[in-house]
């Protein structure tokens, strides 16, 4: 690799430590972390600062969700001794609010943030023409090192007629003005759920098409919960079903799909969402030029350290895989920009060990480390301890028992392998079994920590008291009674 450097000229001196392409959260984390380190950083964006997950991912689709979410409680007001809540809307209002929800988060994320955090921001196209130079609006910056965070985009299917019609992707649906009275979702992925339940609570009729089966990550008992409650909200969902072409006539738009039988049938819609996937943003930034590797599934090929083919050009986020969340790309900048600052010194390899990750249905579906299929698949023992949260006192005040932790624990040990929790703040719930799996507290710590009553967090400390009436020594037990029975006389 230092042979690789070396055909290419080097700057005696170089006017930056670090320069960070890309605004989402991985480069914001990456530019924070270096000017807080006091190196000089310059940080470059092509569009918008904040990246996908505040245009166009995290923050809108959560903004639906919680005016869908107020649509639903309204309507199910009953369940709570109320008569009548009757609740009139604009869907244009909705939409201008998701719009508001972003330009309130904006500053966060803003030039002016992080020029006064010492962080020179750029607004150009970045491209990479050195392991040392970065050329940008007709300048060349030379630096120490690059860190590329250039995220990723949706993916776009190849349907045979898709040009032809009104398609929209989880990029370009926060553009809808109108409500779709009839939107076709493609895809079963969290992104696919959420924003199929979310429009079906706006009084759109929504067919979801997924070629294989709901959310493929998530253990089949979870997926069921959520599948029926899509149901529920009035999402017709079809799984097993094949994407076939678009076609638009005289009576409006289609996509013909072919069912699992072999037959086919015509879904009309106003509105097509393809929300099918992401796919690593990689051109246009010189990588190709400088031979930069990418892996079969599109993403950088990078080390353990995040270093690619260049020992100074670091890769992080979605651009670089192996997860697209903005959590985790926010844990990989980190990384980037300490061990692109220190690596000559110290370096750190990137820890995976724990990723927690939650979908926003209604339940939500939250998990960390192993599910049953993934320990199953791989070959790993495992016992099983499950709570029910329709045993929940919070949960039953409100109105909102229904879902289940369950938890994979080494046989005969309190030692947690994973986590799946299905249920009304199930993303909230998980965040104190993630603090346990990394720290290696296992659920005895759990069941010996006080919880304030009534909340849900008590359901964690509940699952614990399953395992631990599960593992209770019955030879003890036998002599704890007989000694009872001799203190009665």
């Amino acid at each position: 690799m230092k042979g690789l450097r070396s055909s290419w000229p080097k700057p005696r001196r170089f006017d930056r430590n670090l320069v960070v392409i890309g605004a989402g959260a991985a480069g914001l984390t990456a530019s924070y972390i270096a000017s807080a380190a006091r190196a000089k950083v310059t940080l470059i964006e092509g569009h918008k600062m904040g990246g996908d997950c505040l245009n166009y991912g995290c923050v809108p689709s959560k903004a639906l969700i919680r005016s869908a979410t107020f649509l639903r409680q309204a309507r199910r007001c009953k369940d709570l001794g109320i008569a009548r809540a009757p609740v009139e809307y604009d869907f244009r209002e909705i939409m201008v609010r998701v719009h508001h929800v972003i330009k309130t988060i904006e500053p966060h994320d803003s030039v002016e943030r992080y020029n006064r955090l010492g962080v020179e921001v750029i607004h150009g196209m970045a491209h990479i023409t050195s392991p040392w130079t970065v050329e940008v609006n007709g300048r060349t910056l030379t630096t120490r090192a690059i860190v590329i965070a250039t995220g990723s985009r949706p993916v776009v299917p190849p349907i045979p007629g898709l040009e032809q019609v009104r398609y929209y992707t989880s990029d370009t649906i926060w553009s809808l003005t109108e409500r779709p009275k009839q939107l076709v979702v493609l895809g079963g992925g969290p992104v696919g759920c959420e924003l199929a339940q979310a429009f079906a609570l706006l009084d759109c009729q929504v067919i979801q098409v997924e070629r294989t089966g709901l959310m493929g990550r998530e253990d089949p008992d979870a997926v069921a919960l959520v599948e029926a409650a899509l149901r529920a909200d009035g999402v017709r969902v079809l799984t097993q079903t094949h994407a076939i072409r678009c076609q638009s006539e005289a009576g409006g738009q289609q996509l013909i799909v072919r069912h699992q039988d072999g037959t086919e049938e015509a879904l009309p819609f106003d509105a097509l969402l393809c929300a099918a996937g992401r796919v690593a943003r990689t051109e246009g930034f010189g990588l190709e030029e400088m031979g930069i590797p990418i892996w079969p599934n599109g993403v950088i090929e990078t080390d353990a350290w995040l270093q690619t083919l260049y020992p100074n050009i670091y890769a992080c986020g979605d651009v670089a895989g192996p997860y697209q969340f903005t959590h985790v790309a926010a844990h990989q900048g980190w990384y980037a920009a300490v061990n692109a600052l220190f690596g000559s010194v110290k370096r750190f390899k990137v820890d995976y060990s724990i990723i927690p990750w939650t979908t926003f249905t209604h339940p939500e579906v939250a998990r960390a480390g192993l599910s049953e299929t993934e320990a199953n698949t791989r070959g790993v023992r495992f016992e099983v301890t499950r709570y029910s949260l329709e045993d929940l006192d919070r949960a039953i005040t409100d109105e909102a028992a229904h879902g289940f932790i369950k938890v994979l624990t080494v046989p005969g040990k309190d030692q947690i392998l994973g986590v799946t929790i299905v249920g009304a703040r199930a993303g909230d719930l998980l965040a104190e079994f993630v603090l346990a799996m990394k720290h290696g507290l296992g659920l005895k710590k759990i069941l010996g920590t006080i919880h304030s009553y009534p909340t849900w967090p008590e359901a964690n400390k509940y699952v614990a008291g399953e395992w631990r009436r599960a593992h209770m020594p019955s030879r003890l037990l036998g002599w704890v009674e007989k000694y009872h029975a001799w203190r009665r006389g």
